[in-house]
């Protein structure tokens, strides 16, 4: 008997976009199915049905891949920019399947970006159940005091939005600014910026510099490396089988 699936999992699984992406699309006429525009997502297909996205027929699934980039600061973390803003896509290399980001970073953030063809894959890493702590390097401008950053390790509410504790530390200091580092595993829009300003600091640089076990290492502005097949089945474990095809 033929396996199906619903068609915004069989579009995730071929790594298109997420889920909630898929529907969207499908509710824009964007997909087709052995022809027809779909009107709705509850539709299930399988190996023998063709499937469309803007005309261009969706392959077969392929194995999970997983990309590590340097993002520089600049670019926006989205397909399309309404507004005409460079986005990362527009500056992947073009040897690169079609990929989905793990999150995002802000558009003056900098640093660690994965990248992956298996929407499912993206959404599991993204999930704080996963536990991968998301590392950052921060450079603000002014010397905060130890008592101000026990105040972020605790949580504070910031404008009726409660933060959870977060990791960090002092790394340096230099005559004007000082160099923080800090470590979330669920990071809320802007939250390291907002929790900064809290205590009076202005961020003048941010770097994501590790998730979970991956880390920027030694690589260079724009630089893409993909991570070995063997390496990703080990870091994922159990889950590995669940969110793609092994």
């Amino acid at each position: 008997m033929e396996n199906k699936e619903r068609i915004a999992k069989y579009m995730a699984r071929a790594g298109l976009c997420s889920r909630r992406e898929a529907e969207r699309w499908i509710e824009a006429g964007r997909v087709k199915v052995n022809g027809d525009v779909l009107t709705t997502p509850a539709c299930v297909v399988g190996e023998g049905d063709r499937v469309e996205v803007d005309d261009a027929v969706v392959g077969a699934k392929e194995p999970l891949r997983l990309w590590l980039y340097y993002k520089p600061a600049g670019l926006l973390t989205t397909n399309r920019d309404p507004e005409g803003r460079p986005t990362v896509f527009e500056h992947l290399p073009p040897t690169l399947p079609r990929v989905v980001s793990v999150g995002r970073l802000d558009m003056n953030s900098e640093g660690l970006l994965l990248l992956t063809n298996s929407g499912e894959l993206a959404r599991h890493l993204e999930l704080p159940e996963t536990g991968w702590v998301r590392r950052y390097r921060v450079r603000v401008f002014g010397k905060p005091r130890e008592r101000e950053l026990e105040r972020l390790r605790r949580g504070v509410t910031v404008d009726g939005v409660r933060y959870a504790g977060v990791e960090v530390e002092k790394e340096r200091e230099t005559a004007s600014h000082s160099w923080l580092v800090f470590g979330l595993k669920e990071g809320k829009n802007r939250e390291i910026r907002r929790l900064c300003e809290y205590i009076g600091l202005k961020v003048t640089r941010l770097i994501r510099t590790a998730y979970g076990p991956f880390d920027l290492g030694t690589m260079k502005e724009s630089e893409v490396r993909e991570v070995k097949p063997s390496l990703l089945r080990d870091q994922l474990g159990a889950d590995y089988a669940r969110v793609g095809k092994i």
